[in-house]
């Protein structure tokens, strides 16, 4: 019998179903032609997709992100304030910028075929403010729906940061970027706290956090992004205020492409900004080769009472399942520093980051979730 058994959890998003892609397609496109097909239609898929999680074995579990279109672009779809306009000729979206990129840009001008360059771009040009009441109580209501038919500890939705809402929803209202920041903060606050009332737990999103750190140094400092970093996590926090800190988590991710990532923040270098956000767990990365070895980052830093540690101990971005085993050694090495009570096992990103794409096959991304729970079971005997 185990003394403290890892439990498991994934980040949030998992490949679409055929049935929901021509609906999605037509909401991107403005064009949704059968409103009460597609709700029926997302809520059977997101029935469905929280049985397959218990089926494989996962304890915290999801609706997928079903009911979104994108990981932080459905917003513009629940907030008041923003306007879609054209791209000024000769503007390089953010995405595509950094300094990985100016390091293997024959790589990238491979890579880059395969996304699209999109020639509008959303703005806010008024007040900023939440709408989006009926969605989030929409997918409240078909992730319960769902729970209620499996045994499971716990039921997540994920919701984005304020930090990865500045870089692509550029800011032409506000002074300053602070005040754009908390008010988007505060936006996101009525989504946090319904999911939180509805007795789930909400993960925030934020990739863009450590991400822009490749974007702003050079030409910018590590200290002025640290500043831009932290003012973010004070708007972070000021979304937080007021929610039980155990039914919130923070999730961290290097972004979620299959690139070189050599000029990555070191989680060293941003882990004492991270454990300032006020939640009761932390996901980062821990499976992908650049980001594998910074379970030792833990043999210096400690969590802080009552907080919890989910590293990622499959890789979204190879079609290489991971074997249990690796799974378990990785767990391992974090349960022998922070403690087994304080670990949970997850995945270092998301499955589909946009409803209209996958990182890896649906079969392939099961068969990860399978290790992730086999590899959970083997290190808790290892640890207990």
């Amino acid at each position: 019998m185990c003394a403290h058994r890892i439990l498991t959890t994934h980040v949030g998003s998992l490949v679409r179903p055929d049935a929901l892609l021509p609906h999605v397609r037509q909401i991107l496109a403005g064009t949704l032609a059968d409103a009460a097909a597609w709700e029926s239609c997302l809520s059977e898929s997101v029935r469905d997709v929280v049985a397959q999680q218990a089926a494989v074995g996962l304890d915290i579990i999801n609706d997928g992100e079903f009911g979104k279109t994108h990981w932080y672009r459905y917003v513009v779809e629940r907030f008041e304030g923003f306007e879609q306009r054209p791209v000024k000729p000769g503007t390089v979206p953010m995405y595509f910028q950094g300094q990985d990129r100016a390091r293997f840009p024959e790589f990238y001008a491979e890579y880059d075929k395969s996304l699209p360059r999109a020639n509008l771009e959303w703005a806010a040009s008024g007040p900023v403010s939440y709408r989006g009441h009926g969605a989030v109580a929409r997918d409240i209501a078909n992730l319960k729906a769902g729970l209620a038919g499996v045994s499971v500890s716990a039921g997540f939705l994920p919701v984005v940061a304020p930090a990865s809402l500045l870089p692509e929803l550029k800011n032409l209202y506000y002074p300053t970027e602070e005040a754009y920041a908390f008010a988007l903060a505060d936006a996101l606050h009525e989504e946090y706290k319904a999911i939180t009332d509805a007795g789930l737990i909400v993960q925030i999103d934020d990739a863009w956090l450590p991400g822009m750190f490749d974007r702003m140094v050079p030409p910018g400092t590590v200290a002025d992004y640290r500043r831009w970093a932290m003012m973010c996590i004070e708007a972070l926090n000021h979304a937080l205020r007021g929610l039980p800190q155990e039914q919130t988590r923070y999730h961290i991710c290097w972004g979620s492409w299959n690139g070189p990532h050599t000029a990555d923040l070191p989680l060293a270098d941003l882990v004492d900004m991270m454990l300032q956000i006020n939640v009761g767990a932390y996901s980062v990365e821990g499976a992908n080769p650049r980001h594998e070895h910074e379970w030792r980052v833990w043999e210096n830093v400690r969590l802080p009472e009552g907080r919890k540690l989910i590293p990622g101990v499959v890789s979204h971005a190879t079609n290489i399942v991971e074997h249990p085993e690796v799974v378990a050694d990785r767990l391992e090495r974090y349960g022998r520093l922070i403690g087994a009570e304080n670990l949970m096992a997850g995945t270092d990103c998301g499955f589909a980051q946009g409803a209209l794409y996958q990182r890896v096959h649906p079969s392939i991304m099961w068969a990860k979730l399978r290790s992730v729970v086999e590899g959970a079971e083997i290190a808790s005997r290892r640890l207990a």
